[in-house]
């Protein structure tokens, strides 16, 4: 059966320099070259496509197209509540990510006395994959707790400690510095319950003075400064969908 074309049907091409993925000749090149396809098949220089529905890639990698849909990273400080408004009157996400014309929403959890990277997002297939369990999104923290912290406490957490909703464990722990009564500590895990990280440790002894998350699977934290936000990069918005895909 013949592919249906949208009213807001374009050329591939275009959609593609659009993009950003290169000038219109550079595009119809990958085409040709059978590097391209639009909803898991190969395109064909003189398809149509719409820039908002259609799923595309090049060479694997999602392009999105849809200028309506936004990806964000923010530093949200310590204090902020990860909420857009907050009926108490403290201060929320919204009031840190300037003019941003669509509507976004976080995606996922990071408590008000926690900071660090936060993705906001209008895409709401995106934020569901990353959110949802099954994906296995690492997250990787830095956390301060109260030290010395011996090899155990490493040995313990990758094992998996008993919550009260269940067990569960990190995927890597890593003794970044230790000071007089106080270790820094970089963990990952890929679970997003409520408050995890913080009740792991203090399962094993060590209660959390300072919590920082610095990544989502693909995307760090880097100098990004606290209450600041940035735009991801196409590259980083492919490698999220690639995270998540499969």
């Amino acid at each position: 059966m013949p592919r249906v074309e949208s009213e807001n049907a374009q050329r591939l091409q275009k959609v593609l320099a659009a993009a950003g993925v290169g000038s219109r000749r550079a595009c119809e090149e990958l085409i040709a070259a059978g590097r391209v396809t639009v909803n898991g098949k190969r395109a064909t220089l003189g398809d149509k496509v719409d820039a908002e529905t259609d799923e595309i890639h090049v060479d694997g990698e999602r392009v999105v197209t849809n200028t309506k849909l936004v990806y964000l990273a923010m530093n949200k400080p310590r204090g902020v509540v990860a909420t857009m408004a907050d009926e108490r009157g403290r201060d929320a996400i919204a009031d840190y990510i300037g003019n941003v014309p669509q509507r976004v929403y976080h995606v996922g959890r990071l408590d008000a006395d926690s900071e660090g990277l936060l993705l906001l997002t209008n895409d709401g297939t995106l934020a569901h994959r990353l959110m949802h369990p099954s994906y296995e999104v690492a997250k990787t923290y830095l956390v301060e707790v109260e030290g010395p912290v011996p090899r155990t406490v490493g040995r313990q957490l990758r094992a998996g400690v008993e919550l009260e909703d269940g067990p569960a464990k990190v995927d890597a722990f890593k003794l970044v510095d230790a000071y007089q009564r106080t270790a820094l500590v970089e963990v990952v895990i890929h679970e997003g319950r409520k408050h995890i990280v913080r009740r792991m440790f203090d399962v094993v002894g060590h209660p959390v003075n300072r919590l920082i998350r610095t990544s989502i699977g693909p995307v760090r934290l880097g100098d990004l400064k606290p209450g600041r936000t940035r735009r991801l990069t196409p590259a980083e918005v492919a490698a999220l969908f690639k995270a998540v895909e499969g």
